[in-house]
């Protein structure tokens, strides 16, 4: 005998886990879109070449010798010297200081000192890593 009265249960348990599982494909490949337009774009005028300036080197060893560009110099009259010798070189190109770890503080920031002093700006300290 049929009862009218009976209301059918829909289980929605597997409804709810095919939408997870679709919402979670949604959620790791959305990132993953890339939109591309595709844009014409003017052609600029006369390219300028650019050319690499060559980088300083100093380097100081551990007897206190400063040799700039393979060029030796002295180091109680660096500033000085360095300041005569910056004249002939390029001030926006790269001076990496080497200095040997045993070496006083103080030294090696008098040398970073004259190079700055120099008009350069852009100065890096060489390390082994």
């Amino acid at each position: 005998m049929f009862d009218w009265d009976e209301k059918p249960e829909l289980n929605i348990t597997p409804l709810v886990d095919v939408m997870l599982v679709l919402l979670a494909i949604l959620m790791v490949i959305s990132p993953n879109i890339v939109y591309e337009e595709l844009i014409r774009l003017p052609k600029g005028s006369a390219q300028k070449e650019l050319t690499k300036i060559p980088p300083v080197n100093i380097t100081i060893t551990k007897e206190g010798k400063v040799s700039v560009n393979k060029e030796p110099f002295d180091l109680n009259t660096f500033t000085d010297n360095f300041s005569l010798y910056a004249q002939n070189l390029d001030h926006d190109a790269t001076v990496l200081i080497s200095a040997d770890l045993s070496l006083d503080y103080g030294k090696v920031m008098s040398v970073l000192g004259a190079v700055k002093q120099a008009g350069f700006t852009d100065v890096s300290l060489a390390t082994n890593g």
